[in-house]
């Protein structure tokens, strides 16, 4: 009796302990105490479709070996804590790949852009201002001061462009006039009409800030990034220009001027940010009297003491204005007016080999001749560009090939300088129309 009492105990001992082991494997298994509801099965995962990759890597150059960039990731979208502000709930609004109307941009917010053609400058205007449609965000008011015959063919070309770019600027058509002096001994002044440019602060009155170009100016990545520089004036700046020169004692002013000019190598004016609203309010310095003069009251006296010592009109102008006020410049670096004296006899604008050429400015007829093939092969590519082709295949690639041509020239030796802005924006602009057509990748 005693052995089958012993026996029992331990067959309900080992039952017990079977039991406990049994419960906290469970208990491991399923966490949850009894009496929850059970977990929903997970919904099965829609599938996206898969964000187009970027173009490939461009082709590398003799002598660029090395100089490969990054591959550029798209930004990813981080939420901001805190209420929406009105810009938020109107990009809350829109609707998936919708981009806000350029028609709803306030006019304080455009880029005011000047340009002057006279004579047979029709062709290079309209690829100067098809360079600025094609890569910049903002919306733009072309100012075009030109004379009578040539207006219905500019209104003609630009109304002809695509939607997709008409709708990205405005433009307006002036003739050439000089509010003091003799019209015609100013429009003679260097080249022709050229002279004009002086007198916008009188004649844009309602313009507050503007970017005045010459007709041979290329624009290699957004008008925006320039007019951002705007905002690095001080208090007494009212204009901007690039150095005439980047070494001074073989610059043509240090050498052959024989008039007062800005700096040790003067200015250029073939780019030029102007702040019209202060030049309007300020009291010049001169040589002239001794009390300060207004910018339209100044140009006939000083242009009537120095006309026989001047070479290149209103740039040298401009030169002796800010030579005796100084205070009044702000001078951005040669990236942004590159001409063929950066690289013709070696290159010399440091802020380009490192950035690349933003704004190109080919001076001396290059784009029509064959004196430095290179700033005439971007000028062909851009004037050839369809609009509605595709960046980098109808532009870019072709552009190489050409490029492979020019290396018998000094210039033609360092493309990675021309193309490494101009690369840069038809990268962005891809990755732009990739996250707001296609929508960015939800799963990253």
């Amino acid at each position: 009796m005693k052995l089958r009492s012993k026996a029992a105990a331990l067959l309900l001992l080992a039952l017990a302990v079977l039991l406990l082991v049994l419960l906290s494997l469970r208990a491991r298994r399923d966490p949850e105490p009894p009496g929850f509801p059970a977990r929903p099965e997970a919904a099965p995962q829609r599938r996206h479709a898969p964000v187009p990759t970027l173009p490939p890597e461009p082709r590398a150059f003799p002598g660029a070996a090395g100089r490969r960039s990054p591959r550029r990731q798209p930004p990813r979208l981080r939420p901001r804590a805190g209420r929406p502000r009105a810009a938020s709930r109107e990009k809350l609004a829109r609707r998936p790949g919708e981009t806000r109307s350029l028609h709803s941009v306030p006019p304080e917010l455009w880029i005011h852009l000047a340009v002057v053609a006279c004579g047979n400058r029709l062709e290079e205007t309209l690829v100067m201002l098809k360079s600025a449609v094609l890569f910049s965000h903002r919306k733009m008011r072309f100012h075009i001061f030109t004379e009578d015959a040539l207006k219905p063919e500019f209104d003609k070309q630009l109304r002809q462009w695509p939607d997709s770019y008409t709708k990205k600027f405005e433009h307006r058509l002036y003739p050439i006039t000089f509010s003091v002096g003799n019209p015609q001994e100013w429009k003679k002044l260097f080249k022709p009409c050229a002279a004009q440019r002086l007198f916008l602060p009188a004649i844009l009155k309602d313009v507050d800030s503007l970017l005045y170009v010459d007709t041979d100016v290329l624009f290699l990545r957004p008008v925006d990034d320039i007019w951002k520089l705007l905002r690095q004036f001080n208090s007494t700046q009212l204009a901007a220009m690039a150095p005439e020169h980047e070494i001074p004692k073989i610059g043509w002013y240090s050498r052959f001027a024989r008039h007062p000019f800005y700096g040790s190598a003067g200015v250029n004016s073939g780019v030029m940010l102007m702040n019209l609203t202060r030049i309007r309010n300020t009291q010049f310095k001169n040589s002239l009297i001794p009390a300060g003069l207004a910018w339209e009251e100044m140009l006939l006296p000083l242009y009537q003491k120095y006309k026989s010592a001047i070479t290149w009109g209103d740039q040298d102008l401009l030169n002796i204005i800010f030579y005796y006020n100084p205070e009044c410049l702000y001078v951005f670096p040669c990236q942004w007016n590159y001409r063929p004296d950066h690289c013709m006899y070696g290159s010399n604008c440091k802020e380009a080999e490192r950035e690349g050429v933003s704004v190109l400015h080919g001076n001396r007829g290059v784009y029509h001749d064959d004196k430095q093939p290179t700033f005439r092969a971007l000028y062909e590519a851009i004037r050839d560009f369809p609009f509605q082709d595709n960046l980098f295949q109808s532009m870019y690639y072709p552009l190489q090939l050409k490029f492979l041509e020019t290396v018998h020239t000094l210039c033609g030796r360092i493309p990675q300088v021309f193309l490494k802005q101009i690369e840069k924006t038809m990268r962005r602009a891809y990755e732009k129309h990739v996250i707001i057509h296609m929508g960015p990748n939800p799963m990253s």
